[in-house]
């Protein structure tokens, strides 16, 4: 046989020998998920840049953030379904490539507008991309190793939410070759050449077993939902809240219903609806939908307001905007850790619980730091809060998703992760509109002659916002089960590594989609 010849699956055998290049295809996908995670966490950082270069208005802010999160959220699920049928290193390399290459375009913007639109097509492609990695993970390590891998993804993901700020504003700052704020997409590019050269190299072929089909008319409803109640969210302040904007966000509703009867259809018809109804049926799992998107709702919208308040009105540079929102990061890092390592096993729910209470703390403190200081404030009189915060944030991230699917089936589980993932992106999305809308409209009604004193009273007013909605993460939590999933093995099936004369490229077996899913909920808290 050739050695770039690509092998057929073998069947399983008793003892198979592991994937020779499994390490590398696990450098691979780790390099794509902080691709996507730099491009979620610079936005905060960047968009004061981007506006004074491109033009805008503070709705135009908002829109760079939640055109690139909304269209992650409705193409999550399809995008893991399509690596299932045609194969997951094929959509891998596809949601690469496009993804690399609407990097570049957004470096290239030449107005506000065509950004935010490549920023909706870059999150498509983000949605390809995303939903592999865990499934090439489980399909090229055998379950002895999957621990050993699916504990990278934890380390790697915290270090680029640190340094994606960071390095946001650093690259802003050094301005090299007259680039600025375009250096944040610029970065993506080489990143992504050497991912696609990785995953052509390294990366296998897998499939499901059983392969589900698509839902087409699922995924237009749910995207019409979702675009009938953002896009006023956005744009209402703008036009002064016309009549159209409460229309539209009232129409969501019945087009949700309409979604969900089409869902009960293709379930009953033995099709492979988008969201399986016996989910939503689960009052724990209908919970964990609903703190699910209000937590992230308040995390994410804290994070952009918190970025776009010491930039536009306290007259940050972006640098020194992303080393002040470091402490956040460190706080997740060791509210995370304390949970899964010892918190989680011994108290269950009880985390959640505290988790929100300790972040609505850390958030109150921030707004009483601002009443008393105003718009002299300083990174280090902010910084005990913002450390409370981001241990809050740790201690509810790091066992939601485990709790979540407590209540689900083994065979409901694929599906299960799939909702929620998404269910992460649409709170991110409704976070970012709601809370800038809030913010700007705070800014607009402050009675502040100071240009930075209405942005730090707009600030304190929104603050209170992110704690109310923490309050109710609190009380919404009791209906998720006490205790997380028994730490068990999905039954799956065992990779067999292509013949080791093949090369790097071969074909791995497929594997069951339930099987990738469990193991890799456990890192998306920390993910976005």
């Amino acid at each position: 046989m050739d050695a770039l010849a690509k092998p057929t699956a073998s069947p399983p055998v008793e003892d198979p020998s592991p994937y020779r290049w499994r390490w590398a295809a696990l450098a691979v996908v780790l390099l794509a998920e902080t691709m996507d995670l730099l491009d979620s966490t610079i936005i905060g950082v960047a968009a004061p840049s981007v506006r004074a270069d491109l033009g805008g208005g503070s709705t135009a802010l908002q829109w760079i953030a939640a055109a690139y999160t909304l269209a992650f959220a409705v193409g999550l699920i399809t995008g893991g379904r399509l690596g299932d049928i045609v194969g997951r290193r094929r959509m891998f390399l596809i949601g690469l490539g496009g993804f690399t290459l609407t990097s570049a375009l957004c470096a290239l913007a030449p107005s506000i507008g065509f950004l935010i639109a490549v920023r909706a097509i870059q999150g498509l492609f983000a949605a390809l991309t995303i939903p592999q990695t865990y499934s090439v993970v489980v399909s090229v390590f055998a379950p002895a190793e999957r621990g050993k891998a699916f504990g990278a993804f934890g380390p790697v993901m915290a270090l680029a939410s640190v340094g994606g700020p960071i390095v946001a504003g650093a690259l802003i700052k050094a301005d090299l070759a007259g680039t600025g704020w375009r250096a944040i997409f610029l970065i993506n590019v080489p990143l992504g050449l050497i991912a696609i050269w990785g995953a052509l190299r390294y990366v296998p072929e897998s499939r499901a077993e059983q392969r589900p089909r698509l839902d087409p008319v699922g995924m237009v409803l749910v995207s019409v939902a979702a675009l009938l109640l953002i896009y006023p969210l956005v744009q209402g302040r703008e036009s002064d809240w016309p009549a159209w904007t409460f229309v539209s966000m009232g129409a969501a509703l019945p087009v949700l219903l309409v979604f969900a009867w089409w869902e009960k259809r293709v379930a009953g018809a033995g099709g492979s609806p988008l969201v399986v109804p016996s989910l939503i049926a689960k009052r724990a799992f209908s919970g964990s939908l609903a703190v699910g998107i209000v937590f992230f709702a308040a995390m994410n919208g804290l994070l952009l307001v918190f970025g776009l308040f010491l930039q536009i009105g306290l007259g940050w540079t972006a640098i020194h905007a992303g080393l002040a929102s470091t402490p956040i990061a460190v706080g997740v890092v060791i509210g995370a850790l304390s949970a899964g390592a010892v918190l989680v096993p011994r108290f269950g729910r009880t985390v959640l619980h505290a988790g929100a209470v300790v972040m609505a703390a850390g958030v109150a403190a921030m707004s009483l730091t601002l009443h008393s200081v105003g718009a002299d404030v300083g990174a280090w009189q902010l910084m005990p809060s913002l450390v409370v915060t981001g241990i809050g944030m740790g201690l509810l991230l790091a066992p939601f998703f485990d709790i979540a699917l407590a209540s689900v089936e083994d065979h409901e589980t694929g599906s299960a992760s799939g909702v929620l993932n998404a269910n992460q992106q649409l709170g991110a999305t409704l976070g970012v509109a709601i809370l800038g809308t809030l913010f700007f409209d705070a800014v607009g009604d402050s009675g502040s002659t100071n240009h930075a004193g209405a942005y730090a009273d707009a600030m304190e007013r929104t603050l209170w916002v992110v704690v109310g909605g923490l309050l109710l993460v609190v009380l919404v939590a009791f209906l998720l089960p006490r205790r997380p999933r028994d730490e068990e093995p999905v039954p799956t099936t065992d990779p067999v590594a292509p013949d080791a004369a093949a090369g790097p490229v071969g074909e791995a077996p497929s594997t069951p989609r339930d099987s990738a899913a469990s193991p890799a909920t456990k890192q998306m808290g920390a993910v976005r």
